[in-house]
C-alpha cells in the first residue's frame, strides 16, 4: 500500500492540498490518503479524495505520536506530539514496516503539507 499522508492547516484550501499532493506523489501510485482524524472531513481534504478516487484513512493521536519522521516541525511537535503530520499520517496509514519513499513536501502557499509512505513488502 502506498499512503500520502497530509498535514494541514484549517484555512487550507483544495488547492493547496492538489498543489502539494501532485509534488510529493508524482512519481509514485497512490492507494490511499492519510490526515490526523480529526481533519480527515477538512471539505479541502475530501476534494481532493474525490477527484483522485482514493479512501481518506483517519490516523489516531497515538499513531500519529508513535511515528518516527524525518523531518522536525516545532509546530507539529507542540500541538501533535509527532514532527510531521504528513509523515506519521503517511507511515501509519501505510502499516506495519512502512518507510517514507516522499518526506514532507510543503505546499506553495504554506498550508498544507505531504508525505509518501509505502507499507512492508514482505
Amino acid at each position: 500500500m502506498i499512503v500520502a499522508g497530509f498535514g494541514f492547516a484549517s484555512a487550507a484550501t483544495a488547492e493547496s492540498l492538489h498543489d502539494v499532493y501532485h509534488r510529493a506523489a508524482r512519481d509514485h501510485f497512490v492507494t490511499a490518503l492519510a490526515t490526523a482524524e480529526d481533519k480527515a472531513a477538512h471539505p479541502a481534504l475530501s476534494a481532493l479524495a474525490a477527484d483522485l478516487h482514493l479512501p481518506v484513512l483517519r490516523v489516531g493521536a497515538a499513531a500519529l505520536s508513535a511515528a518516527r519522521t524525518l523531518t522536525q516541525s516545532h509546530r507539529s511537535a507542540t500541538e501533535r506530539g509527532t514532527g510531521s503530520v504528513a509523515e506519521a499520517a503517511a507511515l501509519a496509514g501505510a502499516g506495519p514496516d512502512a518507510r517514507l519513499i516522499a518526506p514532507r513536501h510543503i505546499s506553495t502557499d504554506r498550508l498544507a503539507t505531504c508525505a509518501v509512505a509505502i507499507g512492508g513488502q514482505t
